[in-house]
């Protein structure tokens, strides 16, 4: 099995891999870097041959909001 690929998962099929979404990336005090127990620094974009995909680490994208309506839209 590829690391890369996963059956079906909580936010589809086609992840990039990143370490920001890796088992072994940590968030550091410098919020534009992580901390990856395998390499070292590095930035959120990296990912290397051990990254392991780790759901929980992923933030999904606010839904947008709903417009708002009032009586007059609905009539002719």
């Amino acid at each position: 099995m590829s690391i890369f690929k996963t059956s079906k998962s909580l936010f589809g099929n086609n992840i990039e891999p990143a370490c920001t979404y890796c088992q072994f990336g940590a968030s550091s005090s410098d919020e534009q870097m992580l901390l990856c127990s395998k390499k070292g620094v590095v930035s959120p974009y990296y990912y290397c041959n051990k990254f392991v995909y780790c759901p929980t680490k992923r933030i999904p994208k606010r839904q947008p909001k709903l417009p708002t309506f009032s009586k007059e839209d609905f009539s002719l």
